[in-house]
């Protein structure tokens, strides 16, 4: 049993407060007298047994003293009796002429017992709120610091993060390195009037460095560093997160220069009216705080707020205005150069082999971001010590890949020879359709093993970083994502349940191209809907559908129409490479996994789908055959971010590897 531990926590306090409690009981009761019945009383008063009498009539009570002949020397007993009997009593005490005599005056107590009666409860009052406030003291939770802030100061001892530490995000980086100098040296900005932004949002996807690049700045400027998640201010009490922005700035202001820094501001910066409660809602009141610190500013003090957010979209606009958060950093998924940076600086002190290529890696790794590729080299690592090497060399790092895309291996799921033939079919389908394309990317690696929720899957990698997808490049996707179907209702004319999620991201495709990208004649270049992309109950919720009943009905013809040509192009396709197919098929059922370069020789002799018509948004426009420019002209980001055959956004500058597995439930 660990004594220390007991003895430091409340126990032996409430121990001391019984034990108090006993004694000061004890010390009340030190005249205290045993109850009897009226006619025991009585009893001990005609056998001569007692040597003083005390009367109190009003309470029609008796004390007797006890004799030394009873044994009990000195000892009180009492008994009440009732007025009727009152006679008796009486009567009782003068047959017994005690020695000591009797009188009817009430015993009073000492003053002193009387003031320890009085202080005593105050005294176990006060303890108890000792022991609570001492035992509320990690973490800044004492209760009469409630209302204060909860960040952490960063000591400036602790172990520094700077820019070098990070990779990936150069453009983020140079527009922090301007914070930093500002901090270091204000002088210089003020003297050409220039105001240094009151805050800096970092927003992105998960995972890209957000969170690390505010650590690099407080590790570059040296200044105190305060850190604080979004989710501290908010409580059940009307208040408390107002008082805490309010305690945070005040402790901000007085340590100038200084960084505040707030994780996850969605949190509490969501759009006001969002919410299904009232005005008077917690989190909102700790918002408008939050707004009135940030713009009251002093212009001269050196108080800059940092904030890193996932969704941007939600956020108040009042928080987002100039004068609050002036610069606002997107931070992406990294592309080819940076993923290469970020492998090599998370490959220090690994043992890697000779031939590991880290920019090899980095081009099977297209949309991961700092964390996923981190998590790579990590699994990896872990690899290689479980098969008790020394060296991290490629078989783990392209298993650490796999496992991080797709889930681990399932060796313990052991397949019929029929269902194993059916997923080797289902995506020799999904390769043959994606090779046989004009406008896809290399097909670098199927299997059939089952990996994750999968039974089997096709990765689709591009050989560099893209920033936008074609109409054609888009229905290639359509026609790879529905050949493992095609490819059972061809070979075994009874499709599986195994293309559930092939259907879902070809639709999800098409309806994107009909309703946000203008690729359908039909419906013609206009956005339907309301939504961005992510959903937020509080905005979306109560808008109305802006087009009619018979624009849907045109919306789902178009949606069909695409799927079913995508549908016959993999027939053709398929149809045209059966002996190929067949090939691939016995491939995998031998082989289980075949790479790119075995997947080369396969379709050496593929016969590709013919080119598709040039497509036009109305034939009523003429066609101009005017060539494009030597330069392509750059465009902004635009890319869907292609995954799993499917759209999943629009920010993600870099395509993530295609990857059709074939689920394993239905």
């Amino acid at each position: 049993m660990n004594f220390k531990r007991i003895f430091k926590g409340p126990l032996p306090y409430i121990l001391i407060a019984i034990i108090v409690f006993w004694v000061g009981s004890s010390l009340l009761n030190v005249n205290g007298m045993r109850e009897v019945s009226t006619d025991h009383g009585l009893e001990l008063l005609n056998d001569g047994k007692v040597t003083e009498v005390t009367l109190t009539e009003g309470d029609n009570r008796a004390d007797l003293t006890l004799a030394k002949a009873d044994g009990d020397n000195g000892k009180l007993v009492q008994f009440y009796y009732l007025t009727a009997r009152a006679e008796d009593v009486v009567a009782a005490v003068d047959a017994a002429a005690p020695s000591d005599g009797f009188t009817d005056k009430v015993p009073q107590p000492s003053w002193w017992l009387s003031a320890l009666g009085l202080l005593l409860p105050l005294l176990l009052i006060g303890v108890f709120f000792w022991i609570m406030l001492s035992s509320m003291q990690g973490g800044g939770s004492k209760v009469m610091q409630f209302g204060k802030s909860k960040a952490k100061l960063v000591s400036k001892e602790s172990p520094k993060v700077t820019f070098a530490d990070v990779a990936g995000s150069d453009e983020a980086i140079e527009e922090l390195e301007e914070i930093k100098d500002f901090l270091k040296e204000p002088a210089r900005f003020q003297a050409v009037g220039a105001r240094i932004p009151k805050g800096v949002l970092l927003y992105g996807p998960p995972g890209t460095g957000k969170t690390l690049l505010a650590r690099a700045v407080a590790g570059e400027a040296g200044v105190p560093f305060y850190s604080i998640s979004g989710s501290d201010f908010v409580e059940m009490f009307v208040g408390v997160g107002a008082s805490r922005v309010r305690d945070l700035f005040t402790q901000a202001k007085e340590n100038a220069p200084a960084i505040i820094f707030v994780d996850e501001i969605d949190a509490v910066g969501r759009h006001r009216g969002a919410g299904m409660g009232g005005g008077h809602d917690e989190r909102e009141q700790t918002l408008n705080q939050l707004l009135v610190e940030m713009d009251g500013f002093d212009p001269k003090a050196n108080v800059i707020m940092i904030a890193a957010t996932n969704r941007p979209d939600i956020l108040d606009p009042a928080l987002l205005r100039p004068g609050r958060f002036d610069r606002q950093i997107g931070v992406d998924a990294p592309d080819l150069k940076g993923r290469t940076r970020i492998l090599e600086v998370h490959a220090k002190g690994k043992p890697m082999a000779e031939s590991v290529d880290l920019d090899v890696l980095a081009r099977k790794t297209p949309g991961f971001t700092g964390a996923d590729l981190a998590n790579v080299l990590n699994e990896a690592a872990l690899l290689t010590a479980r098969s008790n090497a020394q060296i991290i060399d490629n078989r783990a790092l392209d298993e650490a890949v796999d496992r991080v895309m797709a889930g681990p291996q399932r060796r313990s799921r052991v397949m019929k020879d029929q269902e194993k033939l059916i997923t080797a079919y289902h995506e020799g389908g999904h390769a043959l359709a994606a090779s046989a394309m004009r406008n896809t990317d290399p097909v670098t690696k199927v299997t059939i093993l089952p990996r994750g929720r999968a039974l089997g899957y096709t990765m689709v990698l591009p050989l560099e970083d893209k920033y936008s997808v074609t109409r054609n490049e888009l229905l290639d996707q359509l026609t790879y994502a529905m050949g493992g179907r095609v490819a059972e209702e061809m070979v075994f004319h009874d499709p599986t349940t195994g293309a559930s999620n092939d259907i879902e991201k070809a639709t999800g495709i098409a309806r994107k191209m009909v309703t946000e990208y203008g690729m359908s004649a039909n419906v013609g270049a206009i956005k339907l809907g309301q939504s961005s992309g992510e959903v937020f109950l509080g905005r979306d919720m109560g808008h109305q559908r802006d087009y009619s009943e018979q624009i849907a009905e045109t919306v789902d013809a178009e949606v069909r129409a695409l799927i079913e040509q995508a549908h016959d192009e993999a027939w053709q396709v398929l149809n045209d490479n059966r002996d190929i197919l067949d090939r691939l098929a016995a491939e995998l059922l031998e082989k289980e996994t075949l790479d790119h370069n075995q997947l080369a020789e396969i379709f050496a002799n593929i016969r590709k789908l013919p080119p598709r018509p040039q497509w036009l948004s109305s034939s009523k426009r003429p066609v101009s055959d005017h060539p494009p420019i030597a330069v392509p002209i750059s465009k902004a980001p635009i890319d869907p971010g292609v995954t799993d055959g499917g759209v999943e956004s629009d920010t993600p500058p870099a395509r993530a590897p295609q990857v059709n597995p074939r689920p394993a439930t239905a």
